[in-house]
């Protein structure tokens, strides 16, 4: 039998496949980050299984355990609160034991706050990147400055404003969306500039946050832009403010001009 990754809704229940949900069915055990939590939507949906919890703190002791099941034919299945397991949640290691023990691996796909994020800012293209959890701490911003499509990242409310405000610093003009509670009733999707989202978000909002960032405006070469600056201290504005004006004319970070400059 294979260990079957399932994709469970990102907010609304009833976004769930039918083949997640006859897999869950099926499954002699199904590994879940918050079984409370996946209780709720087997319940939803009048599913009886076993769940057993499967999270960061016992991600190495279950895998432990459960890769003698999985290789003596048992059925698993894993689900994460929401979305994909094994994606800024759980599951790559169980994933990684069972393919190196020959055990066969399904994915059972589904819902993606990713994606769904992406498509609704407005900002989609050809191309995308996905980077997780946004970093603690400051933000440096310089490694997207350059960047010519859209990123998508997951961020807490609780330091949403402080990272607007940070890429605000970076880039003012740079389109963002902020989608808020994807999926759910009160879903919420703000674009616009970072300056004025920054603003739109001053107090840290309630619920999930999927932030997408949008790619880079054109830019000119770094030795212009530098000359540019250089051009500007020399009729007599701060460098600050001469790395300011640039970076909105050019797209290139101001902190990258600032430096370059010194």
């Amino acid at each position: 039998m294979p260990l079957s990754i399932c994709a469970t809704p990102i907010g609304n229940l009833d976004d769930v496949t039918l083949r997640v949900l006859a897999e869950l069915r099926e499954a002699h055990v199904v590994l879940c980050e918050d079984t409370r939590h996946t209780r709720t939507l087997l319940e939803r949906h009048g599913i009886e299984a076993r769940v057993l919890s499967y999270h960061e703190h016992n991600e190495a002791a279950r895998t432990a355990e459960l890769l003698p099941r999985l290789e003596s034919g048992e059925r698993v299945a894993l689900v994460s609160d929401a979305g994909m397991p094994g994606i800024s949640d759980p599951g790559a290691r169980i994933v990684r034991a069972a393919l190196d023990a020959g055990v066969p691996v399904t994915v059972l796909p589904g819902p993606s706050a990713v994606e769904t994020a992406l498509v609704a800012s407005g900002l989609v293209g050809e191309r995308y990147q996905f980077v997780g959890f946004l970093p603690r701490g400051a933000k440096d911003w310089d490694e997207l400055a350059g960047v010519r499509w859209p990123t998508v990242a997951f961020e807490s409310p609780q330091r949403l404003p402080a990272t607007l405000r940070s890429l605000t610093e970076s880039d003012p003009a740079r389109e963002v969306a902020v989608c808020r509670e994807l999926t759910k009733r009160f879903e919420e999707i703000v674009r616009g500039p970072a300056a004025e989202v920054a603003a739109r978000f001053a107090e840290p909002p309630r619920g999930e946050i999927t932030l997408v960032i949008g790619p880079a405006r054109p830019v000119t070469d770094d030795a212009d832009a530098l000359a540019a600056v250089a051009e500007l201290v020399e009729s007599g504005a701060p460098r600050r403010v001469a790395a300011d004006v640039v970076a909105r004319l050019t797209g290139i970070a101001r902190n990258r001009l600032y430096r370059g400059s010194l």
